[in-house]
C-alpha cells in the first residue's frame, strides 16, 4: 500500500508564502495524478487542486492564482506553493494520489482503494 508522509505546515501570518512537500513510498507516482485536499473541524473536507500527468492542473476557484501544484517524479515528491495565504486558508491540508482520468475534482475526495491519503498537516494563518 503506497504510503504519504507530507511536511511544511506551521503557523505563519496572513499574505505571508509556505510551501508543503508530500513523499510517496511503497509505489511511484509518475502514472498518478497528484493534488491536495484540505478541511476545516466540522467541515466537509475539499479539494483544493489536481495536478494530471500530461493534461495539464485544476484548481478551485477559492486558491486559483495564489496556490501552486508541482511534483518531481524522480523524488517521488508532491509540492503545495501558497502564496498570499489568508485566514481562511486555515485548514489541515492532505496530499492525494489517484487515478490519472477523473477530470472532476471531487472525484478524489470519493472512497476508493486506488486514492490515496496522508494523514494531513495542521496549516495556521493569523490575521
Amino acid at each position: 500500500q503506497m504510503r504519504l508522509v507530507e511536511s511544511g505546515g506551521g503557523l505563519v501570518q496572513a499574505g505571508s508564502s509556505l510551501t508543503l512537500s508530500c513523499e510517496a513510498f511503497g509505489d511511484r507516482i509518475r502514472r498518478d495524478a497528484v493534488g491536495w485536499s484540505r478541511q476545516v473541524p466540522g467541515k466537509d473536507r475539499e479539494m483544493v487542486g489536481i495536478l494530471w500527468t500530461t493534461t495539464g492542473t485544476r484548481y478551485a476557484d477559492s486558491v486559483k492564482g495564489r496556490f501552486t501544484i508541482s511534483r518531481d517524479n524522480d523524488k517521488n515528491t508532491m509540492y503545495l506553493q501558497m502564496n498570499s495565504l489568508k485566514p481562511e486558508d486555515t485548514a489541515v491540508y492532505s496530499c492525494v494520489v489517484g487515478p490519472d482520468y477523473f477530470s472532476d475534482l471531487n472525484y478524489y475526495l470519493r472512497p476508493s482503494p486506488y486514492i490515496h491519503w496522508s494523514q494531513g498537516t495542521q496549516v495556521t494563518v493569523s490575521s
